[in-house]
């Protein structure tokens, strides 16, 4: 659902309501997480699309490696139905968000 890897110290909104069967009135994902091909260590934080970044990392990752997390996240609060993934590295990322649930 989204373009290339996730550039060093960026983020990309996720519109998941109504796509990968996730129904219009979601408050939340179950998911699966996982980051490969990064070129630098780091974190990667997954967040409601409309709320700033938290402290909280979501996966911790080596460049190199891949490594997955299972992970439950809230939807935007205003109704868009927007997830954020932020990397919170000095480099490159690929990033896989399996959604394995919702919570109405």
């Amino acid at each position: 659902r989204g373009g290339p890897a996730l550039a060093a110290t960026s983020g990309r909104l996720f519109t998941l309501t109504g796509a990968c069967g996730v129904p219009a009135d979601a408050r939340a994902l179950s998911t699966n997480v996982t980051v490969t091909q990064a070129t630098a260590t780091g974190d990667l934080v997954l967040h409601a699309g409309d709320e700033p970044t938290p402290a909280a990392s979501t996966t911790s990752f080596r460049a190199g490696v891949t490594r997955a997390n299972n992970a439950i996240v809230r939807f935007a609060g205003d109704a868009s139905g927007t997830v954020m993934v932020a990397n919170q590295s000095a480099g490159a990322v690929h990033v896989v968000v399996d959604v394995n649930g919702y919570f109405r």
